[in-house]
C-alpha cells in the first residue's frame, strides 16, 4: 500500500472528508470544488489572518533567538504583478500584490492589492498600518520615496525608513548627487563571486544637518556597485544614492549596508520561488479572488518551510512530497 495514502486516511477522517458511497473510499474535493473555493475566500481577512500568524511565529522565534534586544527587524516593502491574470481581465492588466517581508526570516507579515485604480503609493500606508513597526527599519525602492511615507513611518508608527533615491524625486537626487563624495571615506565593504559573476560594494554615509529636503532623513547614504562576468576583465560601476531616518548612533555603516542588500529577499527570497518553484505565473487560477488567495498561501507555505529551516524550497516541497506525513511533522502536528 501506498505509504503516502495510508498516512493521509485519518487526517482526511478527522477533516471530515467523505467517502465515496460506492467505493467506500475517501474523495476529497476536485480541482473544480478547490478552485471555486479559494475564488469565493475573502482575501482581505486570509491575509490578515495569515500575517498575523506569521508575524507571532517570527517574533516567538526572535525573542528565543537573538543575542541582543537592541537588534532592530529589517522589513522590505515591494510589488509584485501575477502576470498570468492579465489573460482573464477586461483591462489587460494582470492582478499587482504588495507585500511586506521580515528580512532574517524571509515571511511575509502581510499582503494587499494594487488595482487598477491606484498604485503602490496609495497602498503603502494601508498594508503597514496593522503592523506595529516600533523601532523597526522600513527599506523600499525609488518609488516609495515619498514625504508622506517618512511622515507615516516616523510620526504615526514610531519607525525608521531607509529610501532609494532615484530621479523620479530630482531635487533631491540632485542634492545627493552634488555631496562632497570624494571627500567621505569608505565605511563598509562588500565583496561576492558566484551566479557566474563577481561584484564589490562600498558603501559611504554622512550625516545631514541641514538643507536636504526630505522630512527625518539623518544620514546620506552613497553605494557603489562593480560588477563584472567571471569570464570577462570589464568591470561595470553603478552608483545609487539612499536616505535614513537612523543617525550613526543608531546604526553602524556595516549595518545600514546589510540592511540595504537584506531588501532584496523580496525579490529573490519570495518573488522569484512564487515565480520558478511554484509557478505563479503560469498558474490558471484567473479569476475573483483566486490569484490573491493563491498568493496568499504561497507566501504562507514559503514562511512555514523557511523558518523550519529549509534552505533550498524546491528540494524541500520533493521531501515532503515523497511522504505526506512529512507535512505533518515540519507544521508541528503528530503523523497519523
Amino acid at each position: 500500500m501506498d505509504r503516502g495514502r495510508a498516512a493521509v486516511r485519518p487526517r482526511l477522517a478527522s477533516l471530515r472528508v467523505r467517502r465515496d458511497p460506492l467505493t467506500r473510499q475517501f474523495k476529497p474535493p476536485d480541482e473544480a470544488t478547490i478552485r471555486r473555493v479559494l475564488e469565493a475566500v475573502d482575501a482581505d481577512a486570509l491575509d490578515e489572518a495569515a500575517g498575523a500568524w506569521v508575524s507571532a511565529q517570527v517574533n516567538a522565534a526572535r525573542a528565543r533567538t537573538r543575542a541582543s534586544p537592541r537588534r532592530r527587524a529589517a522589513l522590505a516593502v515591494d510589488g509584485k504583478a501575477v502576470r498570468g491574470t492579465r489573460h482573464a481581465s477586461e483591462s489587460g492588466q494582470a492582478v499587482h500584490l504588495m507585500a511586506v517581508l521580515d528580512h532574517q526570516a524571509c515571511a511575509v507579515l502581510g499582503q494587499i492589492d494594487v488595482d487598477g485604480k491606484t498604485n503602490e503609493i496609495s497602498r503603502f500606508r494601508p498594508l503597514l498600518a496593522n503592523l506595529d513597526l516600533t523601532g523597526c527599519v522600513i527599506t523600499a525602492d525609488a518609488l516609495h520615496t515619498q514625504r508622506d511615507h517618512a511622515e507615516f513611518l516616523v510620526h504615526e508608527k514610531k519607525a525608521h525608513y531607509i529610501f532609494i533615491v532615484k530621479k523620479n524625486q530630482p531635487g533631491l537626487h540632485a542634492q545627493l548627487r552634488n555631496l562632497p563624495w570624494r571627500q567621505i571615506p569608505v565605511l563598509a565593504r562588500q565583496r561576492d563571486r558566484g551566479h557566474g559573476r563577481e561584484e564589490s560594494r562600498t558603501l559611504k554615509a554622512v550625516t545631514v544637518t541641514a538643507g536636504l529636503a526630505f522630512p527625518h532623513a539623518a544620514q546620506a547614504i552613497c553605494i557603489t556597485r562593480r560588477t563584472r562576468p567571471l569570464a570577462s576583465r570589464k568591470w561595470r560601476t553603478v552608483t545609487v544614492y539612499a536616505i535614513t531616518s537612523l543617525t550613526v548612533t543608531q546604526a553602524s555603516a556595516s549595518q545600514l549596508a546589510e540592511w540595504i542588500r537584506g531588501h532584496w529577499k523580496i525579490e529573490n527570497q519570495l518573488h522569484w520561488i512564487r515565480d520558478v518553484t511554484y509557478s505563479e505565473d503560469a498558474s490558471q487560477v484567473r479569476t475573483r479572488n483566486g490569484p490573491r488567495v493563491m498568493a496568499t498561501l504561497r507566501n504562507l507555505v514559503i514562511a512555514i518551510l523557511k523558518m523550519a529551516g529549509a534552505a533550498s524550497i524546491a528540494a524541500t516541497c520533493r521531501h515532503h512530497a515523497r511522504d505526506a506525513a512529512r507535512t505533518l511533522t515540519t507544521l508541528g502536528l503528530t503523523p497519523p
